[in-house]
């Protein structure tokens, strides 16, 4: 009995959980598309207008602020969710399919807070990536080959942030809603699942009516 209890408020807080991952990524999605119109995703001028956004574009700093921590948070709710359906697992095509989407939009959410690290083309940002970019380069087989495409083929410039802002707004921005979708129609399909065999099982156990 405590079990059952415990695995149905798992199943209510992944609900939850997922409803508020595919919200945060609307807002980011949506804030994200606000700020492409004035953002300039090159050397010379990233940082320029992104300080153009916060101080003279009417809210702008509010759509910047609202983007950037919708970005972070989906991130922890997406950790959190892994561990709430990993202690509330139900093995079932529903949950499979909750399970590998909610992996993978994580994967995605991160993916989106990497690529934007070199968005405002300023030292932390930068050195940053020099570091990580090392990293990367040291992987086997494909290290170069992916240092090449991030960077463009060279060395950090323009062509590096033209590359990572492709990346994050027009890849993994739209993966990420289509896994945020998935995965709560999952939720859905599995929740569903798990009451009709509840009333299932509740109707086998009512006693027989005499005829």
């Amino acid at each position: 009995m405590q079990s059952t209890r415990f695995d149905i408020i798992g199943r209510r807080i992944s609900t939850i959980l997922s409803v508020a991952i595919l919200t945060l990524t609307l807002i980011s999605a949506t804030t994200g598309i606000l700020l492409s119109f004035y953002y300039q995703p090159a050397a010379g001028s990233a940082y320029e207008s992104l300080k153009m956004i916060d101080q003279q574009v009417t809210y702008g700093w509010l759509f910047h602020k609202a983007h950037n921590i919708a970005g972070n948070a989906v991130i922890i709710i997406a950790l959190i969710q892994i561990v709430v359906m990993f202690l509330s697992r139900q093995f079932r095509k529903s949950w499979l399919t909750a399970w590998i989407s909610g992996i993978l939009f994580t994967l995605s959410a991160i993916g989106l807070d990497w690529t934007a690290m070199i968005s405002k083309w300023d030292q932390l940002g930068y050195w940053r990536f020099s570091i990580e970019l090392g990293t990367i380069e040291a992987i086997p087989f494909i290290g170069h080959q992916l240092r090449d495409i991030l960077t463009g083929g060279g060395a950090i410039s323009t062509a590096t942030i033209q590359h990572l802002y492709t990346i994050h707004s027009y890849i993994l921005s739209v993966g990420a809603i289509l896994l945020a979708v998935v995965h709560l129609a999952g939720i859905l399909w599995q929740e569903k699942q798990t009451n009709q065999e509840t009333l299932n099982s509740e109707l086998g156990n009512l006693p027989q009516q005499p005829i």
